[in-house]
């Protein structure tokens, strides 16, 4: 599934990293509709605005179905026929949809049919991973180009930046039964998890991996329903990370949520002083040892493979030392 996102980039910046060629070979920047309606964030959740790409001639019927333009959605698809006056009654999430059922429900099918494909677009996505009871987020995106540097006045030049997720989705538009302005929606396609990230998650966004698919995806009059539904599967092309779980709240909105952090492989335990004094003095009356017929351990649990001296004579002379027996050893203390 994907229920959390990121995209940094500001309005003029994802209109620049979206650059394309339209149907006669011109490099092109899609033209913003509505840029004051999107925010840039590092932890973008359901229910808020995020920068979707779609075709111009769902805007305008005579447009070249080519052409692009970017609109800032609303992130959970609120079907065309819904009939409450607030969309936030929905008792069902629309914030994902599954790619082997999107065509049985009518939800989703009804747009689709319609045409009404559209392109996600995100520095990346967050997923949880599920370990013994914890949870480990990780960022998830495509591998970046080496770093160059863009002037960024020349609307021409190829852009340099980071390269975007491209995510397959599908938008509708609903009106509110008592007027007012349409909200247009949107909901993300999953497939099962490509096998690099099926250990992070069984499911994953069905992303579109370079310029060609994103065409085929939006062109909707030229690119029937069944031939687009092709281009959804999952991707090994990706790349990720393991992140803070500042992310987890959905209210941290800062850098440090997709920045990389180093996992422990093992949490160490803080031993009492009991078994501490234990550990020591087993490792001091090891190293006394003239057999040296077993290996040396480098954890700090000394094996004693001897038969005369079993683990239960030895707690048992260290017991006698906690007494105060006289004939027991005295461990050595740190």
């Amino acid at each position: 599934m994907c229920g959390r996102t990121a995209c940094a980039l500001g309005a003029e910046g994802i209109r620049r990293a979206c650059v394309y060629r339209d149907s006669h070979g011109r490099t092109r920047h899609p033209e913003w509709r509505d840029a004051d309606k999107y925010s840039p964030s590092y932890n973008k959740s359901p229910q808020t605005n995020s920068p979707v790409l779609l075709s111009r001639r769902h805007f305008e019927k005579n447009a070249d179905s080519s052409e692009r333009v970017l609109a800032a959605m609303r992130w959970g698809l609120v079907p065309a026929w819904f009939k409450e006056a607030d969309p936030s009654k929905m008792q069902y999430k629309t914030s994902n949809c599954r790619s082997d059922t999107m065509m049985e429900k009518l939800s989703y099918k009804g747009p689709l049919i319609k045409g009404r494909r559209c392109v996600v677009l995100a520095d990346g996505f967050y997923e949880w991973q599920q370990h013994n009871g914890e949870k480990q987020p990780y960022f998830i995106y495509f591998p970046q180009p080496k770093e160059e540097k863009a002037d960024g006045k020349d609307d021409d030049v190829e852009w340099k930046g980071c390269r975007l997720l491209t995510m397959a989705g599908i938008f509708d538009c609903w009106e509110p039964p008592d007027g007012g302005f349409a909200l247009y929606s949107y909901t993300i396609i999953t497939v099962d998890a490509s096998k690099s990230l099926s250990g992070i998650h069984h499911r994953m966004p069905a992303i579109l991996d370079g310029d060609e698919a994103i065409r085929k995806w939006l062109d909707f009059t030229e690119v029937s329903t069944q031939e687009a539904l092709r281009l959804i599967h999952s991707t090994e092309n990706i790349a990720f990370h393991p992140v803070s779980t500042i992310v987890n709240n959905s209210r941290n909105n800062t850098p440090e949520c997709l920045a990389p952090i180093q996992l422990e492989l093992k949490k160490e335990t803080k031993p009492s002083t009991s078994n501490k004094m234990m550990l020591d003095w087993l490792k001091n009356e090891s190293s006394k040892k003239e057999e040296d017929d077993f290996p040396r351990w480098s954890s700090q649990f000394i094996q004693i493979a001897t038969p005369k001296r079993t683990s239960a004579s030895l707690m048992h002379q260290w017991l006698k030392k906690e007494e105060g027996d006289p004939c027991a050893k005295k461990p050595k203390t740190q």
